[in-house]
């Protein structure tokens, strides 16, 4: 085996879970048989997903185009969020839930194609469309599931999902255009005589009722956009928050994988010299037994030995006996 091939990987993956580690520990066998020691501890080191990783991964593997379809979508989502485009933004979105409507019936149709699958429900297909959404968010997440290689479901919980409002600030340059622009003045009525000091005082009252209405507007507008800066402060914090934890879980997470691959590479080394042992103690056990049945023969030849030599030694008596009466 020249080294660990895709090919090889992808048809782990397409296991169930439930057969995964089976799978993969005869994939380790044959490549030891074949001398290929890199190849054998890089499948070792493969993990089994879930059963909600396993059906994103058959999607992955076996309908690659429309994952492609997917991680190009989540692109353009994202750059839309970025720049705010309200239409654009809400159009992609209307996109992404017909797409992962779409991908998830996808994968009740793989997994029902498998002849191990587990039945249809029994599927996670919930966790399969979390993870799903995770992918437009998280860029980590999408080329994950675009590799075919998830372990487990992903989820997402920050903002990058919610479309942002569009929030148009009004600016001091523009109260100040509006400060300088001329009070609307009543014309004078055609047909009518000079305005009367009465009319004046109407006008001016009229004047003052619009200024004092820019002026209520102005600090309307002034008092949203403190309540907006303090939501905006708000919302980063707790995304900078989550996200702080999300790293430390990610980190957590990450060190756990390391500690339970070293506890699974410990524990086949100690099933390869338990073996070992095993057989050495076979063989041990069938030498005890040889070596008993040589005792058994033995012994029993040498009594016939001794016996043969007490009858001769009373033959001899028996003769001297006889010799001594003769004389």
């Amino acid at each position: 085996m020249p080294g660990l091939s895709a090919e090889l990987v992808q048809q782990l993956y397409r296991t169930p879970p439930d057969r995964f580690v089976a799978a993969r520990d005869a994939a380790v066998a044959e490549a030891r048989r074949a001398g290929d020691a890199t190849t054998a501890r890089q499948l070792a080191r493969l993990r089994r997903p879930t059963v909600a990783a396993w059906l994103v991964n058959l999607l992955a593997i076996g309908r690659p185009e429309l994952v492609a379809d997917l991680v190009q979508l989540a692109d353009a989502l994202r750059v839309a969020q970025r720049e705010l485009r309200g239409p654009r933004l809400r159009e992609l979105s209307a996109q992404r839930r017909a797409v992962v409507g779409a991908l998830v019936a996808e994968v009740r149709k793989l997994a029902a194609a498998e002849p191990d699958a587990p039945p249809a429900s029994r599927l996670p297909l919930a966790e399969v469309e979390a993870t799903l959404n995770a992918a437009f968010s998280d860029v980590e997440v999408a080329e994950q599931v675009r590799a075919g290689r998830l372990l487990r479901a992903a989820s997402y919980a920050g903002f990058g999902e919610v479309p942002r409002p569009q929030l148009r600030l009004v600016t001091d340059d523009e109260e100040e255009h509006e400060e300088e622009r001329p009070a609307r003045r009543p014309g004078p009525q055609r047909g009518r005589p000079e305005a009367a000091p009465r009319t004046d005082r109407a006008a001016e009252r009229a004047e003052q009722a619009e200024r004092a209405a820019q002026r209520a507007a102005r600090a309307e507008r002034a008092r949203q956009r403190r309540a907006l800066d303090r939501e905006l402060a708000k919302a980063q914090a707790d995304q900078e928050r989550a996200e702080t934890e999300l790293t430390e879980a990610t980190g957590q997470e990450r060190d756990g994988v390391a500690v339970l691959d070293r506890l699974e590479a410990e524990l086949a080394e100690l099933e390869r010299r338990r073996a070992v042992a095993e057989q050495d103690l076979s063989r041990a056990k069938l030498a005890r037994r040889a070596a008993e049945r040589a005792v058994t023969v033995a012994r029993r030849r040498a009594g016939e030995v001794e016996a043969a030599v007490e009858a001769l030694a009373a033959e001899e008596g028996d003769a001297d006996a006889g010799g001594g009466a003769a004389d």
